[in-house]
């Protein structure tokens, strides 16, 4: 049956949750009494368990623990329930496990599991421990019978009237100085996982995510209010029609130079407000100390072809590039041109492809006037 359920577990397509090392504790714990069978004999703490926690792991979602440990809870659960003596108490009883039974009856698709809902429980009370009274008298008998316990057990342990008021003994210390350093390692662990989920995320970006298209540049203008801007009316293939793009290129081209002509656009940065006009992409251009050149198409580049670094045109862009993730500033750095002018993506890391040309479907390459060793954005 273990089979059976973990295979429709396994279908319902839930991400196996990353664990703490408190968490996987909890995993060794609930596994272990999954695998020994005797799930009868922790029914109890189970259910205080579940009080606290949706699932045995302590997870937003379901693992393969509760699984695990649902094949064996089911028959017991169904005992209880089954139960001709005191149901509404065996239901008032074990309500977090049987919640948590039930859940997973209906995540499973088994319909195994059949419970009164219409049952009216009393409410959940969990005790609290009694503030001692104090004063000449003020103890109830009651009261009197714990404290002499209390007392006599404390006086067995020796610890009666030797050890200091308000200060824990050695052995609470190091309990605690314990606790401490297992939370300190847990946290440390915690932080490492992140760092390297965020690392492969990271690592996972390639140079396909960016949408390059070719552009014609259908009609240029001075910005109004910017001095150093051009806006640009350029058709990159949209079916919505031809974008506004603002350049700051009035420094390195004249007018005329903008007008009617085939560029590379990137196409999938978030838009930017420049002085009151939305800028909803970027003309991609090679530049150094001294001068800016447009990256030129090759003959016969029509607007909206795809352009892209070798390698990755079978990848779909992303819609947009989100700014919070710094997909642009991580791989723009690595975008420049050779001695032969052509645009190119180095990457010194990648050992199998440490350069990608800049090309379109037909495998032609883009290339700038004159600079060699640009830097391209």
């Amino acid at each position: 049956m273990s089979s059976d359920l973990l295979n429709k577990f396994s279908a319902l397509s839930i991400a196996e949750p990353t664990l703490t090392q408190e968490q996987k504790g909890l995993q060794a714990q609930w596994d272990s009494v999954a695998k020994s069978g005797n799930v009868q004999g922790s029914i109890d703490e189970l259910n205080l368990h579940l009080r606290d926690h949706s699932f045995v792991l302590g997870t937003a979602k379901p693992s393969v623990s509760d699984v695990l440990l649902f094949e064996h809870v089911l028959p017991v659960v169904k005992e209880i329930t089954h139960s001709s003596k005191d149901v509404k108490g065996n239901y008032a009883k074990y309500r977090h496990v049987l919640r948590w039974a039930q859940y997973l009856d209906s995540l499973l698709q088994l319909d195994d599991l059949k419970l009164n809902l219409d049952l009216d429980l009393p409410r959940e009370v969990i005790e609290k421990k009694k503030k001692e009274a104090s004063g000449e008298g003020a103890a109830a008998p009651a009261g009197d019978k714990k404290d002499k316990k209390e007392k006599k057990e404390k006086k067995d342990k020796g610890g009666d009237s030797k050890q200091p008021r308000g200060k824990p003994d050695e052995e609470t210390l190091k309990k605690l100085r314990e606790e401490a350093k297992a939370k300190k390692a847990a946290k440390k662990a915690a932080n490492a996982q992140q760092e390297q989920a965020k690392a492969q995320e990271q690592a996972k970006i390639s140079a396909g995510v960016i949408d390059f298209r070719v552009g014609f540049i259908q009609k240029a203008i001075k910005h109004p209010d910017a001095d150093s801007l051009y806006v640009s009316t350029i058709d990159v293939g949209d079916e919505e029609g031809p974008r506004t793009v603002c350049s700051g290129l009035v420094k390195y081209f004249p007018l005329e130079a903008m007008q009617e002509r085939y560029v590379v656009v990137v196409c999938n940065l978030k838009p930017v407000n420049m002085r009151g006009i939305k800028s909803t992409a970027m003309v991609l251009c090679g530049s150094d100390e001294n001068s800016v050149e447009f990256v030129e198409p090759p003959a016969g580049s029509k607007a909206g072809d795809k352009v892209f670094f070798e390698g990755f045109g079978d990848e779909e862009p992303l819609k947009q590039l989100n700014p919070k993730k710094k997909i642009w500033e991580q791989l723009q750095p690595h975008f420049t041109t050779n001695e032969q002018l052509e645009v190119i993506f180095k990457d010194d890391e990648d050992k199998d492809h440490p350069v990608r040309k800049l090309t379109n479907k037909n495998g032609d390459v883009f290339k700038v006037a004159s600079i060699s060793n640009a830097c391209v954005r």
